[in-house]
């Protein structure tokens, strides 16, 4: 029965660790492709397939649960800006707040007053079209500050302000290593 178990804690592990690395935005977490800082940016690149990305935590993090400040355990917090190749696309946004987001919500993106609104499936939202991509990422190379508002499958709202100091140094070294 020990055995059992201990075997099925492995196959766990291991199916984590071969979706996490599997996912198109690896976290800084779990990538040893590291080649760059930018400030508060870090990037990164994979080789197969090709893919370069910008990616920052954030710098405060507030939950709330009926407008009281409450503690909960999040995965990683991570704002991306993912290049390929092969895609039409001079960027794609993308968030993880850690937890699943509520069924239908949207994430709710400030940019130094311009708001933007990002769909969400699971634990991921992303820009609604390629040209909202070139919007917010327009906005954010000018820009000092980005507030990310969502809502949990469990009903927690949490807002996550990133820092967009070296944004722009960062988009463009993970976009040149891109091409």
């Amino acid at each position: 029965m020990k055995l059992l178990k201990l075997l099925t804690s492995v196959k766990t592990i291991i199916t984590f660790v071969c979706i996490t690395l599997s996912t198109p935005a690896i976290s800084q977490e779990t990538s040893s492709n590291k080649v760059a800082d930018k400030t508060d940016w870090a990037i990164f690149v994979e080789d197969n397939p090709k893919e370069c990305w910008s990616v920052s935590k954030p710098k405060e993090t507030i939950n709330t649960r009926d407008g009281r400040i409450v503690s909960v355990k999040r995965g990683d917090i991570l704002l991306f800006v993912n290049f390929r190749p092969e895609s039409k696309v001079n960027g794609q946004l993308s968030f993880t707040g850690g937890y699943p987001f509520a069924d239908g919500s949207n994430v709710a993106l400030n940019v130094d007053g311009t708001n933007f609104a990002l769909f969400t499936e699971g634990e991921w939202a992303w820009a609604r079209s390629d040209e909202d991509d070139v919007e917010i990422i327009k906005a954010m190379k000018k820009g000092a500050k980005a507030i990310l508002t969502a809502k949990s499958s469990r009903g927690t709202k949490t807002q996550d302000t990133f820092s967009l100091l070296g944004f722009t140094a960062a988009l463009e070294d993970a976009e040149k290593r891109c091409k």
